[in-house]
């Protein structure tokens, strides 16, 4: 990945107790260093492996109203970073879980298209052995466990005023999110449902397969094909494009896929990420609980498997060896 970076700025927030959090603002952005653009690099890096949300600015939002008055220069980038870091803080002191960290403002371009991002890094300690074999100890920015992450694409935000996606953020963790308060601070709430998108995705191509009365060869041929598609783009790093997608799908005289999601209502836009999960419904039927883990090819349900929904009970026939075995000693035990 190469950035053209425009600006960057550091600033720290340092937690003194439950109640207060210390500002450090430094005075002038960071000038281009080979080590600056190593840090934003691996920040993206990062970034893009991590399980992400798609968000859009509230109409009150202070952020977005900051956001834009930079864009029209009617405030540098050092003050709007100043301001922005103060609006964090103030928003962080809500949570005494939040620990702070160093806040990273980077302005940049790639591929001809300009990102804001946004970022809390936690500081950790190492062991340091210098040419003496002498030992000390350093700090560094723990930018591979950092899940106070955004990302704001400004040429879309600019240019799509209907876009539900050009604001992304980090998935919070278990219980109570840490995006939650960054999501309050940047004043924006969740817009496009990657998810959501996936799995209305399945149930049409699952409905469409229906609809035009393929066998089950045809079906399963035709699953596999979507399946590898999405798969594709999504080690590709591109997005599901529905044409594209509609092409892996046979078409009736009448209808293609299409067609049939635009006649009977399913909400899908023209492109959108694949979801690794979801996507596997259409290959295999899985799920947990209650001390009980089962997982099974799709192609198996109505043959070998078999569901009755009255008594919510399934029926397999042909146990897998090593689970035979297991059972058929356990049975010898007892």
């Amino acid at each position: 990945m190469s950035v053209q970076i425009e600006n960057i700025v550091l600033h720290q927030l340092i937690r003194k107790s439950e109640s207060e959090i210390e500002l450090n603002l430094r005075e002038s952005t960071l000038d281009n260093q080979q080590a600056v653009i190593s840090l934003i690099e691996e920040i993206n890096r990062t970034y893009n492996n991590k399980s992400k949300a798609y968000g859009l600015f509230n109409d009150q939002s202070l952020f977005a109203a900051s956001l834009k008055e930079l864009r029209l220069g009617n405030q540098d980038f050092l003050h709007f970073s100043q301001e922005s870091t103060k609006q964090l803080r103030n928003e962080i002191a809500k949570y005494p879980f939040a620990d702070g960290g160093t806040v990273i403002f980077c302005h940049y371009r790639y591929l001809a298209v300009e990102y804001l991002i946004i970022a809390v890094l936690s500081s950790c300690t190492s062991m340091l052995v210098n040419d003496e074999l002498n030992i000390s100890e350093t700090h560094y920015l723990d930018v591979d466990h950092a899940d106070i992450i955004a990302r704001i694409d400004l040429t879309e935000w600019e240019l799509e005023a209907n876009s539900k996606r050009y604001l992304t953020f980090l998935k919070g963790r278990v219980g109570r999110k840490v995006s939650d308060f960054f999501m309050d601070y940047l004043g924006a709430s969740e817009g496009l449902d990657t998810k959501a998108q996936n799995r209305t995705l399945v149930k049409a191509i699952n409905d469409y397969c229906q609809e035009i009365q393929l066998d089950r060869e045809e079906k399963k041929s035709a699953r596999e094909n979507v399946y590898d598609y999405c798969k594709s783009q999504l080690e590709a790093g591109e997005e599901i494009q529905l044409n594209n997608l509609a092409n892996e799908l046979p078409a009736v005289e009448n209808s293609n896929f299409m067609q049939y999601i635009n006649n009977n209502g399913y909400d899908l836009e023209d492109n959108f990420p694949a979801d690794r999960a979801a996507l596997r419904q259409l290959k295999k039927f899985s799920g947990s609980g209650g001390g009980l883990t089962l997982s099974f090819d799709s192609t198996l349900l109505g043959d070998r498997i078999k569901w009755d929904p009255q008594s919510d009970s399934l029926v397999i026939k042909g146990v897998p060896p090593n689970l035979r075995d297991q059972l058929q000693r356990n049975s010898q035990s007892n």
